[in-house]
């Protein structure tokens, strides 16, 4: 589980294929700023973008992990099947502060990004989302974009998806790889956990017998 707070800011500096065909995965190296392994093992996981990971390999002295992406992960995500800036974030562990909300690290779908724009001294950023995410969307809720715990401000839906509007402080767009975003960019979106259960709950069959 995360948080949608970033811990630091990463970027991806080599991509390798496992295999020659589009059935395979991908390798990724990442590097990270200086310390940020200190404490990071084998096998754990850290969001890249929003997107849950394993590390696979550790090369401390050169400040680099590597994790192993699969083609079903790489065809449900972007901007990570190429090198640039990534947003990177470890595992909440049990005593740390929930300072976003709960992040699963699952990204539910690829949103683009309509309007980023400066506006007094913050910056508004707009994305239009897949039509079937727009019920999950709604103002003052909560959403994951690149893996940065965002709160939604406007919501406008049309018929052909929802476009959330999201103020970024000065801070957010220093301290994430938010600030690299432009007209088109595409993103990865992660909706509110509870707002999954809650639609799970609606549609539920009323007939349908408890389970004990």
């Amino acid at each position: 589980m995360f948080t949608g707070i970033i811990t630091g800011v990463g970027r991806i500096a080599a991509v390798h294929d496992l295999g020659s065909s589009l059935q395979f995965g991908k390798r990724l190296t990442i590097e990270t700023p200086a310390g940020y392994l200190d404490d990071v093992a084998l096998g754990d996981s850290i969001a890249l973008n929003g997107a849950c990971m394993t590390v696979t390999t550790l090369v401390p002295a050169k400040q680099q992990f590597s994790i192993d992406i699969s083609a079903e992960s790489l065809d449900k995500t972007t901007g990570l099947a190429e090198p640039g800036p990534i947003n990177l974030e470890k595992a909440l562990r049990a005593h740390d502060r929930l300072g976003g909300h709960i992040v699963a690290g699952h990204v539910d779908g690829i949103g683009a990004v309509t309007h980023f724009a400066q506006v007094g001294e913050s910056w508004e950023l707009r994305i239009k989302a897949p039509r079937e995410l727009a019920k999950y969307l709604a103002y003052k809720g909560s959403i994951t974009v690149n893996g940065v715990s965002l709160t939604v401000n406007r919501v406008m839906d049309s018929d052909a998806g929802c476009e959330v509007s999201i103020n970024l402080i000065p801070h957010t767009v220093e301290n994430t790889a938010l600030g690299h975003l432009r007209t088109g960019s595409r993103v990865n979106l992660e909706i509110d956990l509870i707002a999954r259960y809650v639609e799970r709950m609606l549609r539920a069959d009323p007939q349908q017998p408890a389970r004990h």
